[in-house]
Parts: structure tokens; C-alpha cells; sequence
């Protein structure tokens, strides 16, 4: 099932074969810095049937990110619904993205994104997208940027899930955030 697609990357489904990279990218500690967990590949596994579920349901989720020429997925992008209670509004819809290391600094994940942005703007009529990250996450937050979300300082939160005795660095997050009418004024 593919969602979208932009000059070098299909953004598509999950299928059987991409087990191991999504694996991958959720156990690496470079990529998973800002995370509080490191998952197995079990609960991988888990978490990519959930999302799978997800697109296959709706059509939003976090999709694979595929490189068009060679057909090796590389990490995830996606807009899905925010699945974090008591921080923002029911039905508020995010946009994300995690990438393998050696994909990085090729600029990806911000074509991926303003692919995705515009499907949900312009295809889905989508209200607003917001992102958000831990809060010295400095990589993200310059993709959020560069995809033309604005810091919204009023959203931002400690993380729920993240245990303040475990990882307080974790826990402070700032959320960026794009809206319909913003987007058709660019």
C-alpha cells in the first residue's frame, strides 16, 4: 500500500521485510537519544503490526520511507493521531519521523515530511499538524523548522510516559505546530 511519493522516496506500508530495520532504528541509542526506551525486537515487532494496523485502517500512520531507486527502507515518516492523554486536544494529529543513522544529513526526512504535509493540508483538509520533541533535541526541531512549523511555547509539556526519577532530561518537551490557514498562506 503506498500513501505517497516524492522524487526519491515512496512512502508506503510496512511489509514482512522491513522487520529488520525497524528493529533496527528502535534498539540503536543514536537514534533513540531522545527516547526513554530501547526496544526489543519483540516488542518491535509489536509496535509495527500496531502501526500497520493503523494505516491500514485509516490511511494515517507512520509510514515506511522507502528510497525510490533501490528499494531499501530506511526509517519511518508519518502524520498519525497524537496518542498522548491529557496533553493536547483529541484528535490533534502529528507529524514524526525516525531515520536510520547512515540515512542521515540527506535531507529525507524534510522532503518526506513536506510531501506529508501537503497530503494533509491539501488532500485531507487537516485543521493543524503540530510535532514535538524533547526539548534540546536540536535535529528534530530543525526538520520542524525547516518544514514550516512554528515553536508553539504555550503546548509545551513535561512528557507523561517519560519518569521524572528515571530521565527528567527527558521529560521537557516543546511543541511546534502548523495550521490549514497557515499552510495556504505560504
Amino acid at each position: 500500500m503506498i500513501i505517497h511519493g516524492t522524487p526519491r522516496l515512496i512512502l508506503r506500508a510496512w511489509k514482512e521485510s522491513d522487520r529488520a530495520l525497524f528493529r533496527e532504528i528502535n534498539a540503536d541509542p543514536v537514534v533513540m537519544e531522545f527516547f526513554a526506551v530501547r526496544r526489543s525486537d519483540e516488542e518491535s515487532d509489536a509496535m509495527m503490526d500496531r502501526i500497520n494496523a493503523v494505516i491500514h485502517t485509516t490511511g494515517f500512520g507512520f509510514y515506511a520511507m522507502e528510497n525510490r531507486e533501490t528499494g531499501e527502507p530506511m526509517g519511518f515518516c508519518g502524520v498519525a493521531p497524537v496518542t498522548i492523554d491529557n496533553v493536547f486536544t483529541p484528535g490533534t494529529m502529528e507529524i514524526g519521523w525516525r531515520l536510520a543513522t547512515r540515512y542521515w544529513g540527506k535531507g529525507y526526512v524534510t522532503e518526506a515530511a513536506k510531501a506529508l504535509l501537503s497530503m494533509a493540508f491539501d488532500e485531507k483538509r487537516l485543521s493543524e499538524i503540530v510535532s514535538f520533541a524533547v526539548y534540546n533535541n536540536h535535529r528534530s526541531t530543525a526538520v520542524m523548522k525547516r518544514i514550516g512549523l512554528k515553536r508553539d511555547a504555550a503546548r509545551d509539556f513535561n512528557h507523561p510516559r517519560v519518569q521524572e526519577e528515571t530521565h527528567p532530561h527527558l521529560r521537557p518537551h516543546v511543541t511546534y505546530a502548523l495550521t490549514l490557514e497557515e499552510w495556504r498562506a505560504r
